[in-house]
C-alpha cells in the first residue's frame, strides 16, 4: 500500500521557542489510555512494560513485550538495519511553511547538531549530539516522519536535553512517552536508538494507519491507533491538546524551533 504525505499547508509559527521538560500528559482524549504505575522508581523493567491495560485488548502481555524488546536488541547487535523502507512513497518536503508530520527533512544533520549545542553545549544524553541526530534521521527516514521536526520536538520535551523534570536522562525517553503526571516518570528504553524509534513510531501512530516498518517498541502505539481508527492527524499543530496538555501552541512552538534550526 502506498502512502502519500499530506498536502503543503501554510502556517504562522511563533518566533520564540519555549524550552520545557517532559512533564506533559499524553493523549488525554484516548479513553483506553492506561495508567502507568511503579513498584519503585528504580524498577526500569516495570516502567518499560507498564503500558499493559486490561481495558485494551490490542495490547500484549508484559512478558511478551519484554521478550520482543530483547529480541530487537539482539538483532541490532547481529546486523545493520536498512534505514529506508521502499514499500511506500513520501512526497519530499520543500517548503518551510509545510506543517505536515509526514515528509522529508529540510534541515541538515549538521544544522540540528549546531542548534542543540548552541542552546546546550553539554546535553545530558548517553551518546554524542551527532549520534542522537543521526538516529532521528535514520528512524525518521524509515517511517517517513520528518526527522528534523521530530528532533525539534525532542528538544522541546527535554529542554535541550537538560531534563530537570519528571523524565530523567537514564530513561532514553525523549518525548515524554507514558508521562501521565508530574510524579509518573513514564517508560524506560534500553538505549538511545530504541528511545528515538519509540518516538518516531508514536508520531506514526498519530499520522498514518500504516504499521511501523520494524518491530514495535512504542508501548502506546496500539492505544492511539485503536482510538483514532481510520482517522489520522496530518500536521504538527494537530498535536495540540493531544500530545501535550493543555498543549496550546504546542505544534507551533515545535515548528518555530525547526525554523530556528534552518538559520544555523
Amino acid at each position: 500500500m502506498k502512502v502519500l504525505s499530506t498536502a503543503l499547508v501554510g502556517v504562522t509559527v511563533l518566533s520564540i521557542p519555549l524550552m520545557t521538560d517532559a512533564k506533559r500528559l499524553h493523549d488525554p482524549q484516548v479513553e483506553t489510555k492506561s495508567e502507568v504505575r511503579h513498584s519503585s522508581e528504580n524498577d526500569k523493567t516495570t516502567n518499560l512494560t507498564s503500558y499493559h491495560s486490561s481495558r485494551d485488548s490490542s495490547t500484549e502481555s508484559v512478558s511478551s513485550f519484554r521478550e520482543r524488546i530483547d529480541a530487537i536488541l539482539n538483532s541490532m547487535k547481529q546486523e545493520k538495519e536498512e534505514p529506508v523502507n521502499n514499500g511506500f512513497i513520501i512526497i519530499p518536503t520543500i517548503s518551510v511553511s509545510d506543517s505536515s508530520i509526514i515528509g522529508t527533512p529540510m534541515a541538515s544533520q549538521k544544522q540540528c547538531v549546531k542548534y542543540l549545542l548552541q542552546n546546550n553545549p553539554n546535553p545530558n544524553i548517553a551518546v554524542s549530539a551527532e549520534e542522537i541526530v543521526a538516529y532521528y534521521y535514520e528512524e525518521g527516514a524509515r517511517e517517513g516522519i520528518r526527522p528534523d521536526v521530530a528532533f525539534a520536538q525532542a528538544l522541546k520535551e527535554t529542554g535541550f536535553f537538560r531534563y530537570g523534570g519528571t523524565v530523567t536522562p537514564d530513561q532514553n525517553n525523549f518525548c515524554g512517552l507514558g508521562t501521565t503526571s508530574a510524579t509518573v516518570k513514564g517508560f524506560y528504553f534500553p538505549n538511545p536508538q530504541i528511545g528515538v524509534r519509540a518516538h518516531i513510531q508514536h508520531l506514526l501512530a498519530y499520522s498514518s494507519t500504516r504499521k511501523p516498518t520494524l518491530p514495535l517498541v512504542d508501548p502506546r502505539y496500539f492505544i492511539v491507533r485503536k482510538a483514532y481508527g481510520n482517522k489520522t492527524l496530518g500536521n504538527w499543530q494537530d498535536l495540540n491538546g493531544r500530545w501535550a496538555v493543555p498543549g496550546n501552541y504546542y505544534g507551533q512552538e515545535i515548528l518555530s524551533m525547526f525554523k530556528a534550526m534552518l538559520n544555523q
